[in-house]
């Protein structure tokens, strides 16, 4: 009966080979982060991109600090309170590009300057 030794049987070499087909998925899979990262800017607008507006010309406005428990609605009672309170809101979020009705204490707002004298 004869022995084989297995520890000393070479394992076979093979060199890796990328066919066309594995080069275009390689290709796809390593520029997959890029393309997520750009259509995920298409989609949101672009809002981080600066703007070339000047902004609200100086004067046009006053600015007030937000504080614990105040909403649009009630600092547009406050500040005007003879105009209908809608449009003051509209205003005030249009001036300060504001996304949402959240407002956080501590944060300034400005206030059109048509409004912000009656109070």
């Amino acid at each position: 009966m004869t022995t084989i030794d297995v520890r000393h049987v070479p394992s076979p070499r093979t060199r890796l080979r990328l066919t066309q087909r594995g080069r275009r998925v390689l290709a796809t899979v390593a520029a997959l982060p890029a393309v997520v990262a750009v259509s995920i800017a298409v989609i949101s607008g672009g809002g981080a991109l600066a703007s070339s507006e000047a902004g609200a010309p100086e004067g046009s406005f006053t600015t007030i600090t937000v504080m614990s428990g105040d909403s649009l609605w009630t600092i547009a009672e406050e500040v005007a309170p003879h105009a209908d309170p809608r449009d003051v809101v509209d205003a005030i979020v249009r001036l300060n590009a504001l996304g949402s009705g959240q407002l956080d204490a501590g944060q300034t707002l400005a206030i059109p300057a048509e409004y912000g004298t009656e109070s």
